[in-house]
């Protein structure tokens, strides 16, 4: 499969890895050196792949060097007996995978990383050999660097916030359109189709484009934010004929939220002037006031038109402030002049960020419940034990063995059972091809030489454009070329290969039967069953708090820690490699589902009326939210977790639907609309639930 980003990093790698080994070999002279070099240079151009502008690539890849550095150094003093490596290990290869949930640039950078471990933790060398090593790694940091610095395409990073940003203008000019009384077709198909290509740009990258940081949460949450703001305005679209009875306050509302849509999508194009929601408040708490006010009886199409502004109004506030997070700017107080502490916070943050984001990590995800401190557990057991058996089988080339449990680990049995079939067959393969071509051109210096510039072509290309097995074939390829030039032993070093490739992926299946063989869905079936049912707890106390009932504001802190969690699982579920997966449609569902129900009940948390709803209406309005609640916990039993809790129980009371009758406020005819539109929203997610708890439920191996 043609790729031009391949294609590049095939000519970087091309370039830069035959040029290291000619110059560390024929100039330096020093076996470690040419050693480190090659293969630093094969960690820097063929297995770290980073994403982003210059700047941030930089960053990566000095930081990968400093890193590979220091474990490169701990590796060495560590070689010397096998239970002090093997328990080493477990420590560094840990902290290496479980950085990975930072954010997918982490996430790339851990095989490379590693591999900066493990080649001198598997091979015999003293601690004298270190600044030797050191010489050959940086050799191959400073040419891989300037390499992809030089020669990369224009960075993708952007096509998200781009899509984003053509999503919400698409969406201002929607509400622009139905509010003018227009044919609004042409707008809603805009809309529709910048929903398309924001959610296409949103799933392409392997990894979910978000991670712990505060602005890369926003970012993710902005796309989904956007997609319920585009149900709503589509809504809105079909059903306009309830604008010629809204009243001038409604129709206001409306108005700033098509601003605040517009504002925000020049800021994700580019602008730094955060999109103010101070008076889309404004006019949202004086639609609030003004049903609050009204009397019973009031036409109760002008409450339909007040209930999808206040709908809008809470998603477009959604909206810009998860993309004032995502572009990491500080709002102003309101009169256009930062404060004094938000100017002191500014300064701080280079200093205190890294500090709140390392507790942060401790906090969410130091659990048995976070997929990655599970991935990286059973990552460092792995090739523990692939460091341990590699020693003790006394193995030529023991950081191979190594090497082949890291590749084909996997989050699920599973997955590894396969994958690791699919590296034998690979490795099996690429001895052949190997082997068949060093009999055919002989050890000769100048044949090999020759012949190392276009393996190492293809072993660059193959990732991500081939399968796992044609890559283990190309990387087999340039090893036999690699090995030959430097100690002539034949094809004899393709059956070393595959003994190695047999054993590591041998280590590691037996590690991805041994802990949680069934791999992250069960994770995410689980933080998606907590976040349905925090979120209608949260439901339960805003409608309660709404209509007068609850005197304590609602706490919506159990509901987005859940979501933390969630985001967790999937950034897990996202990276797993096996084949047996639940739709990633099937999981956008079901996590948008959590965002809007948690978003709808803030909708009303953020208002108290100044006036009771009468008994009995606010009581039915209640029992609907705790049956809506109930629901919530239905779904979560049909995604493997049943939570049985006050909510249900009281759920599973005989009680009718929910009613207002004629002399109800209109305020309480709103909140019924809103619950209706709630209670439809988990009804739709039912089916999707279904999915992902029959995955859940399926044995390990299938």
């Amino acid at each position: 499969m043609w790729s031009r980003a391949a294609a590049l990093r095939a000519v970087r790698a091309t370039v830069v890895i035959p040029a290291l080994f000619a110059v560390t070999d024929k100039v330096v002279g020093n076996p470690q050196t040419t050693l480190f070099a090659t293969f630093g240079g094969v960690a820097m151009l063929i297995l770290a792949s980073f994403g982003g502008n210059r700047r941030t690539m930089l960053v990566s890849y000095l930081s990968l060097g400093v890193a590979g550095s220091v474990l490169l150094t701990i590796g060495t003093a560590v070689s010397s007996t096998t239970a002090v490596a093997a328990i080493v290990t477990v420590p560094v290869a840990f902290s290496v995978l479980f950085a990975g949930v930072i954010g997918p640039n982490a996430a790339s950078g851990a095989t490379a990383v590693l591999l900066t471990y493990v080649l001198p933790a598997a091979s015999p060398g003293t601690i004298d050999m270190v600044p030797s090593r050191l010489a050959g790694w940086w050799l191959a940091v400073a040419a891989g660097t300037v390499a992809v610095l030089l020669l990369s395409q224009r960075p993708p990073a952007n096509r998200l916030r781009a899509a984003a940003a053509r999503s919400a203008g698409a969406l201002s000019a929607q509400l622009d359109a139905v509010m003018a009384g227009t044919d609004p077709g042409e707008t809603d198909e805009a809309a529709s189709r910048a929903r398309g290509e924001l959610s296409a740009a949103f799933t392409a990258a392997p990894y979910r484009p978000t991670g712990v940081a505060k602005a890369d949460q926003s970012l993710g949450r902005l796309v989904e934010s956007l997609g319920w703001t585009t149900d709503l305005a589509a809504n809105l679209s079909s059903e306009r004929e309830y604008l010629a009875t809204a009243s001038p306050i409604d129709l206001r509302l409306l108005e700033e939220s098509s601003r605040v849509l517009r504002d925000t999508a020049a800021l994700l194009s580019g602008s730094r002037v955060a999109p103010s929601v101070a008076a889309l408040d404004g006019a949202s708490q004086a639609s609030w006031d003004h049903l609050s006010q009204g009397r019973p009886g009031d036409a109760e199409r002008a409450v339909d038109a007040a209930f999808h502004a206040q709908m809008i109004a809470a998603a477009t506030r959604g909206v810009a402030l998860d993309a004032i997070g995502a572009s990491r700017i500080v709002t102003d107080d309101g009169n256009g002049e930062k404060s004094p502490a938000r100017r002191v916070g500014a300064f701080l943050r280079p200093v205190t960020a890294p500090v709140r984001s390392a507790s942060k990590l401790v906090r969410d995800h130091a659990s048995v419940r976070s997929v990655w401190a599970r991935n990286s557990a059973r990552g460092a057991v792995a090739l523990a034990g692939a460091v341990a058996a590699a020693d003790l089988i006394n193995v030529q080339h023991g950081f191979w063995v190594v090497l082949a449990a890291l590749s084909v680990l996997r989050t699920s049995a599973g997955a590894t059972g396969s994958t690791a079939l699919r590296g034998i067959v690979g490795t099996a393969v690429g001895f052949f091809i190997g082997a068949g071509i060093i009999v055919a051109i002989g050890v000769g210096s100048a044949a090999l030489w020759a012949a190392f510039p276009l393996a190492v072509m293809v072993a660059a290309y193959t990732p991500g454009t081939a399968t796992f097995a044609v890559g283990q074939a190309a990387f087999t390829l340039e090893l036999s070329v690699l090995y030959n030039l430097l100690v002539p032993v034949g094809w004899n070093v393709g059956v070393l290969r595959l003994e190695d490739v047999a054993l590591g992926a041998g280590v590691s299946v037996v590690v991805g039967l041994l802990f949680w063989p069934r791999g992250a869905v069960a994770v995410l079936a689980d933080d998606l069953a907590d976040a349905y049912h925090a979120g209608g707890m949260f439901l339960t106390q805003s409608t309660s708090w709404t209509v007068g009932v609850r005197a304590a504001p609602p706490d919506a802190t159990p509901s987005v820690r859940a979501e933390d969690r969630l985001e967790d699982a999937v950034r897990g579920m996202l990276a797993e490699q096996g084949t047996k997966h639940v739709p990633k449609e099937q999981v956008w569902l079901l996590v948008a589902g959590t965002l809007r129900l948690r978003q709808s009940a803030q909708a009303l948390a953020r208002f108290a009326v100044p006036t009771r709803v009468p008994d009995p209406t606010r009581e039915e309005l209640v029992r609907e939210a705790v049956e809506i609640a109930g629901r919530c916990d239905d779904l979560s039993t049909t995604l493997g977790r049943p939570l049985p809790t006050v909510a249900r129980e009281l759920a599973a009371l005989p009680a009718g639907a929910v009613s207002t009758p004629a002399g109800s406020p209109p305020i309480a005819v709103l909140v019924r609309h809103l619950l209706g539109h709630v209670r439809q929203g988990v009804e739709d997610m039912m089916a999707p639930a279904h999915a992902v708890g029959t995955r859940r439920a399926a044995a390990w191996w299938h």
